[in-house]
């Protein structure tokens, strides 16, 4: 394994979303992750539950299948989790616990576990066991309120301020943390990573805006909300869109030179009264050309342009190819490793696996007979 993580090794218990999420970043960046897939039965014959090449956040990890509401595949995964250095769970709170796998004992069996739990509400509180998404846990924080049009309903985001950045990133974040603690303290501990405490702390900055009188309660009425004419979207005559952010004075007098706009009313930039009206024009504007004749115009300058582009043409972007920020795998493009490293680059080491794709061999390595594998096997607890 390549990677600044390279070395360190960690269980996942494999969930949804985030979870799988947080265990890609740190497999891409060398860490040894092994994915316990829950084995299931259909039919009266056991069968895992399958991932497939198009599951692109499974990548990097090879997969270990076990009944888990078998002792001896608890026991099973109890050997793995006293080797590791990390685990990740993205269970309901009392889960874990009722497997028999929960932090009091994997930390009895492995005082130096850093053990990693991924959920929405978190552990405590009111909402802790209730069900949830995205979409909740944004809501409760503030943030999902900050986004949208003025005079409509907040409009669903992608799940990316909850799942992934509030709550997959601030677990890898918190686990990279503990796990440098570990070094020197030489003991584990238990990271609570919820989405709503996540999604919260990325909206630190707007906190301390609204705190200045600088941010209002009211959609499309602030700086970065899309209130402003000079930080938005706007339709172009083909019909695709390009994206302004001119908001530093130099750069916004540098659009008003590009455009040919010598109207003075653009000369308000920053009364917020007149962004309506600015805004219309600039929409009417915009309407003239096509996205490719804006890019044109403006795309490398000093304006903070870029065209907004769909799934499948930001891989083809000339800046995205110089950096390869996107790579193919088994004829899936998805997005490369990141942030780069000078020295130990990150890298993704296989394609996704089936669930129990590498029982046997990830059994092997970890340090069981082959006569102790033949028997989980020969009992479908693999």
């Amino acid at each position: 394994m390549a990677g600044p993580l390279a070395g360190l090794k960690i269980v996942e218990m494999v969930g949804l979303g985030p979870g799988p999420f947080c265990a890609m970043m740190l497999a891409d960046m060398g860490a040894e992750v092994i994915r316990i897939d829950q084995k299931r039965k259909a039919g009266g014959k056991s069968m895992p539950m399958l991932n497939t090449s198009f599951d692109i956040l499974a990548r990097g990890r090879r997969s270990l299948a076990l009944d888990l509401k078998q002792p001896r595949g608890v026991a099973t995964a109890l050997k793995l989790i006293a080797q590791a250095d990390a685990l990740i769970e993205g269970y309901r709170p009392g889960v874990m616990e009722r497997l028999g796998l929960g932090p009091d004992i994997c930390l009895q069996k492995n005082p130096r576990l850093v053990y990693g739990r991924m959920t929405g509400w978190g552990q405590t509180g009111p909402l802790a066991k209730a069900a949830g998404h995205d979409i909740n846990y944004i809501a409760l924080t503030g943030a999902l309120y900050a986004m949208g049009r003025p005079d409509e309903p907040p409009p669903p985001p992608l799940n990316l301020v909850g799942d992934f950045g509030g709550g997959a990133m601030m677990l890898a974040f918190g686990m990279v943390c503990a796990l440098l603690e570990a070094k020197n303290s030489g003991k584990g501990q238990v990271i609570d990573a919820a989405m709503t405490d996540g999604a919260a702390l990325l909206t630190a900055m707007f906190f301390g805006f609204k705190a200045f009188g600088d941010w209002s309660n009211r959609r499309g009425a602030n700086l970065l909300d899309g209130g402003a004419h000079f930080y938005d979207t706007y339709a172009c005559s083909d019909g695709k869109f390009i994206s302004i952010g001119s908001i530093e004075p130099q750069f916004y007098a540098l659009l008003l030179k590009l455009c040919a706009i010598d109207d003075p009313d653009f000369g308000a930039q920053t009364d917020s009264k007149h962004w309506p009206a600015l805004k219309d024009k600039l929409a009417a504007l915009f309407k003239t050309k096509t996205r490719a004749q804006w890019c044109e115009l403006m795309e490398g300058t000093d304006v903070c342009f870029a065209p907004v582009l769909d799934l499948d043409e930001a891989p083809l972007h000339p800046h995205n190819q110089a950096r390869q920020t996107f790579i193919e795998i088994k004829g899936v493009t998805q997005p490369a490793p990141a942030p780069r490293f000078s020295r130990t680059p990150g890298e993704v080491s296989r394609p996704p696996a089936e669930a129990g794709e590498h029982s046997a061999a990830v059994l092997a390595d970890w340090g069981m007979t082959s006569d102790e594998i033949e028997a989980l096997s020969s009992e479908e607890i693999i």
